[in-house]
């Protein structure tokens, strides 16, 4: 937490040197073919810095040096408590930089000065240090075979890897991959997004300060046909992680198979159910978190309860809480201490998602509250929170990701029905159940075809637990220990005694 108010964030602000260049081999650099893009704040529309537009000579000459470092062992034979030693020290200089970091955050994206420090920056810093803490202490196998054989089971790291993340949550995702990336060995070049590129950029030289070898850590800011494409077809990457839409994954995929088959792990979209039944423990709660389900970070959220299903008993006694609660997600000026809704990432995603809320209203579907571009002198992008009655989950709400502020509630009978419209999506992010009924809770969460599911709460979050989807939300998950499985190679040595 900090004391700042707005007018100290704007100072800071006014001051603030934006590093806009590539990082490759422990130095920043310009693109190869000096190449830029205009970073744009959503939050006024000004021009925050000229950052490189890489494309495929320096995802060559990134990947040339990935591979180098990697075949040195300076950081892939390292023993995992160097590497822990190194990880735990960038998670602490992330803290450090806390402010400067929050700040690019917020510039670049939108989201609220609070937020960007105390959730996406401390997330940033957890991450790292706990994939760090965790790699000294997780064990190889002995396989049990016959007395006069030795057969060993050893996880190996997998090279080079590309991880390409997405521009909502820019540094937290990030180091979601970073973590056991770095931690098991590997050399990484990361690309974030075009839309968000600047915190990336700045924690490379981070890494360096914290002992990170040069090479190990590579950031080439592009967009996805140019740079991303190339690290995707590359020959000499390994693994390639990616967070971001279905649409792009599914591209990714075939990039894949048209390369060198590289281990390819993707957390995709979703279109999350949050299911309200009669006998939740507290409507009132269940309202609230309804509404902060879909507000929180403007709604640019991949597990974003969108669609609220809501048992039809209660629906005239519950939608008005909703309503209520909604009300108190109010768009206002991101470096502000108080706000709790930002801007959307840009004026093309703004429109994209005012483009949904006139399907639903097109589609027949009841607007309860929203629906309207706000804070228009601002000269940022700014929508309000959003509501939508009488909808069924036929209508483009219910079914496509909007990636904004924009609820769709579906009212159901019975509980069974209740799990065919939370499973009728070709997505399977994450879903949540509000019952006092523990049997109710237990079948219902099993029954759902999701990677993530809350019982009376949404969004509950540790680096304990694993994160990503079933069907065409992706696969592998981040987080856990199961995500180091995304960086390693499995290996057999079998010995004859």
């Amino acid at each position: 937490m900090t004391n700042l108010t707005r007018a100290d964030w704007e100072s800071k602000a006014n001051t603030l040197q934006v590093e806009g260049r590539a990082f490759i081999n422990g130095e920043y650099c310009p693109a190869a073919d000096g190449e830029t893009f205009d970073c744009i704040s959503p939050v006024d529309g000004r021009l925050l810095a000229k950052v490189a537009s890489c494309d495929q000579a320096d995802a060559d000459r990134a990947v040339r040096n990935a591979r180098a470092t990697f075949n040195t062992g300076v950081w892939s034979q390292l023993a995992p408590a160097g590497r822990k030693a190194v990880m735990v020290r960038f998670a602490e200089l992330i803290e450090e930089h806390a402010e400067e970091l929050a700040l690019l955050e917020t510039l670049d994206m939108g989201k609220p000065i609070s937020d960007s420090l105390n959730v996406d920056i401390a997330s940033s810093a957890a991450a790292l240090r706990w994939s760090g803490e965790a790699i000294d202490k997780i064990y190889d196998e002995v396989a049990p075979i016959a007395h006069d054989q030795l057969g060993l089971v050893t996880r190996e790291a997998i090279g080079v890897v590309a991880a390409i993340v997405p521009w909502n949550f820019p540094l937290m995702v990030a180091c979601w991959k970073l973590g056991p990336a770095l931690a098991t060995g590997n050399s990484v070049i990361l690309k974030p997004s075009e839309r968000s590129p600047l915190t990336a950029i700045r924690v490379a030289r981070l890494a360096i300060e914290a002992g990170v070898p040069k090479g190990v850590l590579n950031v080439l800011p592009g967009y996805g046909h140019t740079v991303g494409k190339a690290l995707a077809l590359h020959m000499d990457v390994d693994s390639l992680v990616f967070t971001g839409s279905t649409r792009i994954a599914k591209q990714l995929q075939i990039y894949a198979g048209e390369s060198n088959m590289k281990r390819v792990w993707l957390e995709a979209g979703g279109k999350s159910p949050n299911i309200v039944f009669a006998d939740a423990p507290d409507l009132k709660v269940a309202a609230e978190s309804a509404a902060a389900a879909i507000a929180f970070n403007q709604g640019e959220v991949c597990s974003a309860g969108s669609r609220l299903l809501v048992e039809r008993s209660i629906m005239d006694h519950f939608l008005p809480m909703v309503v209520e609660a909604l009300k108190t997600w109010k768009p206002g000026h991101p470096l502000d201490p108080a706000t709790n809704m930002g801007a959307l990432v840009d004026n093309q995603h703004l429109d994209t998602v005012l483009s949904y809320i006139e399907s639903g209203h097109t589609d027949g579907a009841q607007l309860l509250i929203g629906g309207k571009r706000a804070l228009t002198e601002s000269g940022g992008a700014y929508v309000e929170p959003t509501l939508f009655g009488g909808v069924s989950n036929t209508m483009r709400i219910a079914r496509e990701e909007i990636f904004g502020p924009v609820l769709s509630v579906i009212p159901f009978n019975s509980t069974q029905e209740a799990i065919e419209i939370a499973n009728d999506t070709p997505y399977g992010l994450a879903a949540a159940v509000w019952t006092s009924n523990i049997s109710k809770a237990h079948l219902t969460a099993k029954a759902l075809r999701a990677g993530i599911v809350w019982i009376n709460q949404y969004d509950g979050d540790d680096m304990t637990a694993p994160f990503g989807g079933f069907k065409q939300s992706g696969n592998g998950r981040d987080k856990s220990l199961h995500a180091f499985d995304k960086y390693t190679e499995l290996k057999a040595t079998w010995i004859k005694l």
